[in-house]
């Protein structure tokens, strides 16, 4: 048989690997320098710690974990005949993590007393989601998240979209941040006379660009939301103009709403932010559809779409102000965001981003032409790596084209030949595989200043 792969997944060469970790390591930069330490958890979870914290939709995509040993001891005709979700939890005690948010959130918790807040931590780790595969979205992906917990202060939101700003302009990718605030989605299910359907009206309208607004309005329908409701809502949603006007326009309609009025403050105070720095530079646009369905976030909530490609959201993330009081630890306000690495590595291979730096793999193959020829080259080699070079010497004295052919094929720019007399003039062959020069270069530390110049 063939050996296949899960479907959702994927094998990353090496190629692959190094585009990738440019991005990490890009990523992985702006975070330290905002003073970030990174943090890894396990790749399972209890699912007491996943289950109830990401919606009806989201615990349908966690993936469970059989338990081990004999998992069917305990199970009796009657738990098969009652239904799966109560069979399921017996034979199954963990998932894999949904998410890095949650697991965090777990983390704070479990070591409060030892952790110093402001509690500032980014992880760059994978997740699982039982979805439909398709462009842009797989069952197995890394987040990149970075979270400050321990701080109501908006000035946490400002600094996570600079650093939005920061990221994206390394990378090279021109964006849209779209900022939203769940107070404003409460006050706004207020309005339209459904407080206690919050959850299903943002759930629906976070949608919007997937199923557009006539697929929101059937949704919504089909939660109950009376057409009178629906018919007052729209308005809302296709509200235009600038930030100012929006939420102008907002401050009318939410002007009784203690709640949504809170929203409209903050958002206004963050978009001052904004206008008093220069450390934001990308467009940031008042988007009224943007919900971000996870029932934790409880105030500003962001999205970040790539300008000059369609491929969803790219990064995203909000506030969330009670997520810890659900392990126990109540009054702990935190706020963060996650880079979609995967998403991000979509957007610049398509658009042709990577640099050429960041395929580069070795700088310079030294050939084998035998034991002699080896010794020669031995104390070269140790001295390039020494000096930061990336250096191979290949490991069989094979035929010299079979060496030159391995130099092409993994796009090696410089070859080292050390042949007789090479070795009888204490000196080396250099040749740059691009123009096609060979060179004759002193032995010792003029190998290295040499090829640095070539």
């Amino acid at each position: 048989m063939k050996p296949t792969i899960p479907k959702g997944t994927r094998d990353f060469p090496p190629e692959i690997m190094v585009k990738r970790n440019f991005i990490f390591n890009t990523i992985r930069s702006v975070f330290g320098r905002y003073g970030y330490m990174p943090l890894e958890t396990p790749s399972m979870e209890n699912l007491s710690t996943l289950l109830g914290k990401y919606g009806d939709e989201g615990d349908k995509l966690l993936f469970k974990i059989v338990n081990s040993g004999d998992f069917l001891a305990d199970i009796s005709s009657d738990d098969l005949s009652t239904g799966s979700s109560k069979f399921i939890n017996k034979i199954s005690e963990k998932g894999l993590r949904y998410d890095l948010t949650v697991p965090f959130a777990r983390f704070v918790v479990m070591n409060r007393n030892e952790l110093v807040f402001p509690f500032k931590r980014y992880q760059i780790q994978p997740v699982w989601r039982a979805d439909r595969p398709q462009k842009g979205r797989y069952r197995e992906f890394y987040q990149c998240d970075v979270d400050v917990i321990g701080s109501k202060s908006l000035l946490n939101e400002f600094e996570l979209m600079t650093m939005i700003n920061d990221v994206f302009k390394l990378l090279k990718i021109n964006i849209v941040i779209k900022v939203n605030n769940r107070k404003i989605l409460s006050g706004i299910a207020s309005y339209i006379g459904y407080d206690d359907k919050l959850v299903d009206i943002t759930v629906a309208i976070d949608k919007m660009d997937k199923i557009g607004y006539d697929g929101v309005v059937e949704e919504l329908a089909d939660k109950g939301i009376s057409h009178a409701a629906i018919n007052k809502l729209e308005p809302v949603l296709r509200l235009s103009g600038n930030n100012c006007e929006k939420l102008q326009s907002l401050t009318s309609l939410l002007k009784d709403n203690e709640e949504g009025m809170r929203g409209i403050q903050e958002i206004n105070t963050l978009l001052n932010y904004i206008s008093v720095s220069n450390f934001v530079d990308c467009p940031v646009e008042l988007d009224l559809t943007l919900a971000r369905g996870l029932n934790y976030y409880t105030g500003a909530i962001f999205e970040v779409k790539a300008a000059d490609i369609s491929i969803g959201s790219i990064c995203g993330g909000g506030r969330y102000d009670n997520l810890t009081s659900i392990f126990g630890l109540p009054d702990v306000s935190g706020v963060g965001v996650s880079f979609g690495a995967d998403r991000i590595f979509d957007v610049m291979t398509e658009l042709n981003l990577f640099p050429d730096d960041a395929v580069k793999s070795t700088d310079v193959l030294f050939l084998n032409l035998g034991d002699e020829s080896v010794r020669y080259c031995l104390p070269a080699v140790a001295a390039l790596r020494d000096r930061g070079a990336c250096v191979e010497l290949y490991p069989d004295a094979a035929k010299l084209k079979k060496q030159m052919e391995y130099a092409n094929k993994k796009n090696i720019r410089y070859v080292v030949i050390a042949g007789e007399t090479e070795i009888a003039n204490n000196e080396f062959a250099v040749k740059d595989m691009v123009s096609g020069t060979q060179t004759s270069v002193a032995g010792g530390n003029y190998l290295f200043d040499v090829i640095r110049k070539l």
